[in-house]
């Protein structure tokens, strides 16, 4: 890392951020002369602040807060190294870090710590997960009285209506787009095809499959802040607010997985069109989950108005082969490529606690040897069958209940997640609805 600023003189700012459990960017700006000082001892931030709520608050009843002196945890870059801004005007670098308890162990309830706790769970099986992202989102001008479609600078007028695959849309977002991708390979983000959705305004841009799963994870992070900041520089907000328009589309956070054994075969593959045991067993593990994992898919008010029959968001608790109404999907494709697709997540879930609610649930279903209903053929809305939580609130209640839950993630982190849902369950849905939903569109 110091070859790097070495290397690169005009950086001359820098961020240090760690993911919170709403997914935000939390820590500091720090002149690039000084950052010796965080490879040596690291810096210091409150533990707290890894659990905040949506508006930036501490939680009220926090063990994290006053309990504990709200004591400081230390911030330690994480094996990615410096990642460059170039939206911003100031020559900036962003240097992610992750929290570390005095005693140099990792804080619990830090995002990434969860993650990598499930991938060395993974890795003492001899399995490394192999996954990629779809992020879907948003281009929205809310310099408007009322949120709405921006004005493409190469279009006579207003997109209004979708235009689902339309390269006539991509191009008329030329500029936006192209600096999007160059801002990606700056900051080393796997971006491949991007397309124009089933939303007016509405993008998908896939990242390539890795078999780091905290590396993806990581890249999705990086992702959502890069086009933030680039939509900004061309007068718009990126939003990946799972339902900006109740009339359109929402926007979802799909994941592809399959997992590899030590000699790299993908033991999903048993090279027919169905796929092995292995991968029944994890189809098993992610459906008995679902219901519980909802708080993760779905983690505000607005995320249910998603979570809709016939909106292109899965509902019910299936799966399918090659069948986009199934809340797991098994696309078609080679056998050496069979991987299992889940569509449940909106775009505004944390991209670490999302992979370490599917992973883990896959990995239950291994460990249990646990078997699914057959797959659904057909339009699953149509169907009598299981459903995903129906509200916030349900899916807090499910959240804090779940065996399954504990099973993947850290008693503490379950703990301070359901203390904050409970803050904003209180606090959100009192705001006006336009302060809400401005709320929702600049941060998520």
């Amino acid at each position: 890392m110091q070859d790097w600023l070495k290397k690169n003189l005009d950086i001359t700012s820098l961020r240090l951020a760690a993911v919170d459990l709403n997914g935000q960017a939390r820590g500091k700006r720090i002149p690039s002369r000084f950052a010796a000082k965080i490879f040596d001892a690291g810096a210091r931030m409150p533990f707290s602040a890894c659990n905040v709520d949506l508006l930036g608050q501490d939680i009220d009843d926090s063990p994290l807060v006053f309990n504990s002196g709200d004591a400081d945890g230390t911030l330690r870059p994480t094996e990615r190294g410096f990642v460059p801004m170039p939206w911003l005007n100031t020559p900036t670098a962003l240097l992610p870090v992750w929290m570390f308890n005095e005693d140099g162990t990792g804080f619990s309830s830090d995002p990434r710590h969860a993650l990598q706790r499930l991938l060395n769970c993974f890795a003492d099986q001899g399995l490394t997960p192999v996954v990629a992202l779809e992020m879907e989102f948003y281009l929205i001008d809310t310099a408007a009285p009322k949120p709405q479609i921006p004005r493409a600078p190469l279009a006579p007028r207003a997109h209004h209506v979708a235009d689902t695959l339309s390269v006539r849309a991509l191009d008329d977002f030329d500029a936006f787009l192209t600096d999007l991708y160059t801002a990606c390979e700056a900051m080393d983000i796997p971006a491949d095809a991007a397309i124009s959705e089933s939303g007016a305004g509405q993008f998908e841009i896939n990242l390539l499959h890795c078999d780091d799963a905290l590396r993806t994870a990581d890249n999705a992070w990086f992702f959502k802040a890069a086009a933030k900041g680039i939509a900004r520089k061309h007068g718009y907000t990126a939003s990946f607010m799972a339902k900006p328009y109740l009339d359109s589309a929402g926007s979802g956070l799909h994941s592809h997985f399959s997992l590899l054994d030590r000699d790299g075969h993908n033991i999903f593959d048993d090279g027919t069109t169905t796929g092995s045991v292995a991968l029944q067993h994890a189809v098993a593990g992610g459906l008995a989950a679902m219901e519980a994992s909802s708080l993760v898919f779905a983690p505000f008010d607005n995320s249910y108005d998603r979570l809709v029959p016939d909106a292109h968001a899965p509902t019910s608790i299936c799966w399918g082969y090659d069948n986009r109404t199934t809340a797991l999907r098994i696309p078609a494709s080679s056998p050496q490529a069979r991987r299992i697709e889940h569509r449940v997540a909106g775009g505004d879930a944390n991209p670490y606690l999302l992979l370490t609610a599917i992973l883990g649930a896959a990995l239950n279903g291994i460990e249990d040897r646990q078997l699914p209903a057959q797959p659904v053929t057909g339009n699953a809305y149509a169907q009598s069958l299981p459903q995903i939580a129906e509200s916030w609130k349900n899916a807090i209640d499910l959240f804090g209940q779940s065996a399954q839950i504990k099973r993947m993630f850290d008693p503490e982190l379950i703990d301070n997640y359901l203390r904050c849902k409970r803050q904003e369950l209180r606090l959100l849905p009192a705001l006006d609805p336009d302060s809400r939903t401005a709320l929702y569109l600049e941060t998520l």
